[in-house]
């Protein structure tokens, strides 16, 4: 079976085509800057051959022409793997969330209602992936439409770790919740560990622009960092994590509009807010590097963020046996690991300095006098997508 994965960002699109259930990457492609008319980068590669492109100052204005970009090159020219697009069985979508659907679903005008009426917890991601299955429903109108929601792995977390501190009609009546997110990912790091063993305690770190901290048991999420929005939990490249609700009319009171109340706690804050250089981890270390105190307690806040959230799963899980490192910083600062594992060392975790630093891909970099396996897993979302949408009856 062909299926198709497709990872919508408000300004980028990301595909991969597999052959389902082998797990074969056909081809895969991707957009970044999509909104311009002279700027925007389209990839694309057939992974059967190892050909394709890479184009720059290209013009995609919009979702619809990315999308057909992509599915030109996979069903003409020199890199094609396909005939046609009808070739194409069934279309995964790296969906956020939709009200009153957690898990995997098709996705039919219910759930679509369900991901507007919820717009509001994740504006800019539901309204683009909104608008991608619009367009991409009108190039194969054949497909079977399935959404991979990121609340999907956070389910079977307890009530008494999901509920918030409010008047219990607005859980029963609004839904109001602990929802999680980067189920994809933290689904992907358990599926590792469960070919591997049956029992285990381990605590999954997704470190990147969008960051969180799981706890798993025997392959099941018992607790993650995000609350019911994406604006919660760890701070991330430029969105707030965790704040006191009482600082929504306290800011309005300072003589802020909403409207910019909320462009600090969802696009200026996190790292860049903090920083003030940026929300790219890379560029805070330089700076704090060089000197720079507000880069040098972002760094300070990101990491002490983690560790509180390692320490408080430890405690839910009642034991560790595997610490994981996945995502864009977790997978490539040796830094930030080192400086996550020091904070834990009364837990019995040690690093070897030379692994951790000469870890490329996956690993374990933690000593042999380690009380905890200390490992880096690189994330493969799309392949978790890919096998949560053929597994769909």
């Amino acid at each position: 079976m062909n299926i198709l994965i497709c990872n919508v960002g408000s300004t980028s699109l990301k595909f991969k085509l597999y052959d389902m259930p082998s797990c074969t990457v056909l081809a895969r492609g991707w957009t970044e800057r999509v909104g311009s008319r002279d700027d925007a980068v389209f990839g694309y590669r057939n992974e059967l051959t190892g050909k394709g492109c890479v184009l720059e100052g290209q013009d995609i204005p919009d979702y619809q022409t990315g999308i057909e970009a992509f599915l030109r090159r996979l069903t003409s020219g020199g890199d094609a793997v396909l005939s046609g697009v009808g070739e194409i069985q069934r279309v995964g979508f790296k969906a956020t969330l939709s009200k009153g659907h957690f898990g995997i679903h098709e996705i039919d005008g219910e759930v679509l209602e369900g991901m507007r009426e919820w717009i509001a917890l994740a504006p800019l991601h539901n309204a683009a992936y909104l608008k991608a299955i619009e367009v991409m429903r009108g190039f194969l109108p054949e497909a079977r439409f399935v959404g991979a929601f990121e609340t999907a792995f956070h389910r079977d977390i307890p009530l008494e770790r999901r509920i918030f501190g409010v008047p219990y009609e607005w859980y029963e009546k609004y839904g109001v919740q602990r929802l999680g997110y980067h189920s994809a990912s933290h689904g992907y790091i358990a599926d590792v560990l469960n070919a591997e063993k049956r029992e285990y305690a381990a605590i999954s770190c997704h470190l990147g622009g969008s960051c969180s901290v799981c706890a798993i048991e025997n392959g099941k999420s018992v607790d993650i960092s995000f609350g019911m929005s994406l604006e919660s939990g760890l701070i991330h490249a430029n969105r707030v994590g965790d704040i006191d609700s009482g600082m929504l009319c306290f800011l309005r009171d300072q003589g802020l509009t909403e409207e910019e109340i909320l462009e600090g706690f969802q696009k200026k804050g996190g790292l860049l807010g903090i920083s003030g250089v940026s929300g790219d981890l890379r560029y805070v270390l330089e700076a704090a590097d060089a000197g720079d105190r507000r880069a040098k307690l972002a760094v300070d806040v990101f990491v002490t963020g983690i560790v509180h959230y390692i320490g408080a799963f430890y405690l839910d899980l009642g034991r560790l046996d595997d610490l994981v490192f996945t995502a864009g910083i977790g997978e490539h600062s040796p830094r930030i690991r080192q400086m996550v594992c020091e904070k834990l060392a009364p837990l019995g975790i040690r690093l070897d300095r030379e692994k951790n630093e000469s870890c490329c891909g996956g690993a374990v970099i933690s000593a042999e006098d380690s009380a905890v396996c200390v490992r880096v897993i690189p994330t493969d979302e799309e392949l978790g997508i890919a096998r949560r949408t053929y597994e769909l009856d």
